[in-house]
């Protein structure tokens, strides 16, 4: 990674450094031909301003030479030649008529193609000094008779210059690309080399080993926000598996109590069931409930995994005052059995959330079940009503109430108020956690409270349905 940032980068850079100075030789040379043709442009609009007598009707008074013959003067061609400027008049055949002395034994060579239309031409023209610059401009006097000028620069100095710019700017192109390479490499480094170190440091974190953290201080920027962003997932992670890891010791618990019951009632029934009609009676009414309670505790396993499983839930509109109703009436007859008075109480009966009917049916059941675990006398209420934006189920009893201490603990899996794990009260530990998973997949919360009066209050809090 860190080669190919440093490769693209760099490419990216010299290529913008080469088209700069490529652009930047190409304007130079522009500029320079341009103050060349500039000078040679000066020189022949002084030269026009002689040879078309329309400009200065005095400048052949008394005069039977014609104009070329006049321009041919060396005076004349010597007042406007210089070491760098040249002068050529031909006639109307293309024969030189005059010249500039620096011109010595060279000639410009004669142009063909000026008209009438087309009076003026550039060209680059090749003597035995070297190269020339020309302007050609096409003259006719008032007989008719026509002449052409050159005027003409060297291009040595010119082409020189060129040469040194070129080679200038190759070396700085040079150069700076051996810059930014060194410093694409450098910085790629620095960019890339904390994804490494994150790395290792990841790679040294096992399943043995969550409780480490990466904590990298001192950077805001996104490699400090992803090391956060591992530093969190590892809590999380953490805290996931310690939760397994007590889940599994309580499920081991559970689950070995009624199994080593079950096998020591088929061992009696082995031994002496023939023999003893009451050993075998009592020993298969044994098996048959901690059977049943084997198959309560994988029935909430289940429920739990269902729950876990969000995406799978097939949502619709659920009425509460329906779903609790219905939970109290399957309810009524353990209720009635143990004296209880079990009640509904609904404010609205319309008040509807979106979610697994046959899911939010058995979390009221489990808050019922749970109250009459708990209760030995007096009654249990069941109320259905608005909370604020959302809508809420309350189960409230008289029994003897939560210790406030075990309050935050009563919704975890397994959790027993009787910290010795007394089965004189039936059921697998499960069914408040249940009720919480459901509440969640649901968006909801639960909170319990210890009432003044004594008893528990369980509360479920739904979103209600736009």
């Amino acid at each position: 990674m860190r080669w190919r940032i440093a490769g693209w980068y760099a490419l990216l850079l010299v290529a913008v450094i080469v088209a700069t100075g490529i652009l930047v030789t190409v304007r130079f040379q522009s500029i320079l031909y341009d103050q060349t043709r500039g000078s040679i442009d000066r020189t022949m609009r002084d030269i026009a301003r002689v040879a078309n007598p329309s400009s200065n009707p005095f400048m052949n008074i008394g005069e039977s030479l014609p104009i070329e013959q006049t321009l041919a003067n060396s005076d004349n061609l010597e007042r406007w030649s210089s070491p760098t400027t040249f002068l050529q008049i031909d006639n109307a055949h293309g024969y030189p008529v005059g010249k500039s002395s620096n011109l010595g034994g060279m000639s410009f060579p004669p142009v063909t193609d000026l008209n009438d239309k087309r009076d003026t031409a550039y060209r680059t023209v090749r003597l035995a000094r070297g190269e020339f610059l020309v302007e050609d401009r096409r003259f006719v006097e008032g007989g008719g008779r026509s002449f052409v000028i050159h005027v003409g620069e060297p291009l040595d100095q010119l082409t020189e210059t060129f040469a040194r710019t070129r080679e200038a700017i190759a070396v700085i192109i040079g150069l700076a690309s051996i810059a930014v390479i060194v410093l694409s490499v450098i910085l790629a480094s620095r960019a890339t080399s904390p994804l490494g170190d994150l790395a290792l440091a990841m790679g040294e974190i096992g399943s043995d080993r969550l409780d480490r953290r990466l904590k990298w201080k001192g950077r805001d920027d996104e490699i400090g926000k992803l090391a956060a962003t591992f530093d969190d997932m590892l809590a999380r992670l953490e805290e996931a598996f310690a939760r397994e890891r007590q889940f599994i010791s309580d499920a081991s618990h559970e689950l070995k109590t009624p199994l080593t019951s079950i096998n020591a009632n088929a061992q009696m029934l082995r031994r002496w069931g023939d023999a003893d009609e009451r050993v075998r009676n009592e020993s298969l009414e044994t098996i048959a409930q901690e059977s049943a309670a084997l198959a309560s505790m994988v029935n909430g396993m289940l429920t739990l995994a269902k729950a876990d499983s969000e995406e799978r839930l097939l949502k619709e509109p659920v009425t509460l005052a329906a779903a609790a109703a219905d939970a109290v009436a399957s309810a009524q007859k353990r209720a009635a059995e143990k004296g209880l008075v079990l009640e509904l109480h609904s404010e609205e009966t319309a008040l509807t959330v979106m979610g697994d009917a046959s899911l939010i049916r058995q979390m009221i059941g489990n808050l019922i079940d749970n109250a009459l675990k708990f209760t030995d006398r007096g009654r249990i209420d069941v109320y259905v009503k608005r909370a604020g934006e959302g809508a809420s189920v309350e189960v409230c009893d008289t029994g003897s109430g939560i210790d406030p201490d075990e309050i935050p603990y009563v919704f975890d899996r397994f959790y027993r108020t009787d910290k010795s794990r007394d089965r004189s009260i039936p059921g697998t530990g499960l069914g408040l956690a249940i009720v919480r998973s459901i509440a969640r997949i649901h968006q909801g919360s639960v909170q319990a409270e210890r009432l003044a009066a004594g008893g528990t209050c369980l509360r479920v809090t739904f979103p209600l349905r736009p």
